[in-house]
């Protein structure tokens, strides 16, 4: 499967928007249901994704197993991208901690 994620402007544009939406949902709707939402439509998409670039069931079967290992391996690597930003930047992005009493 070729990594067509290279990350430009118009990535992060997109990535932007999906999220600004996430968010506005989120002031509505529990946040765990938004989040689990985004990623069912994450799903949904990327098999649809190898499915359109497929001929057939069977070759969308014989597909599948490459294809989970790839979108998985690529979610881990953003997922520790993003927790390794989060961490150096807690204060600055969740606003500084409160002294405890």
């Amino acid at each position: 499967m070729s990594d067509n994620t290279e990350k430009n402007s118009e990535f992060y544009k997109i990535a932007d928007e999906f999220i600004a939406v996430a968010n506005e949902h989120g002031t509505k709707t529990d946040q765990g249901q938004v989040s689990a939402t985004f990623l069912y439509g994450a799903a949904r998409f990327n098999t649809y994704l190898v499915a359109s670039a497929s001929g057939s069931s069977e070759e969308l079967n014989s597909r599948k197993d490459q294809a989970i290992k790839y979108f998985m391996g690529e979610y881990e690597k953003m997922l520790e991208e993003h927790f390794a930003d989060y961490i150096n930047n807690y204060d600055t992005y969740m606003g500084s901690p409160q002294t405890k009493s």
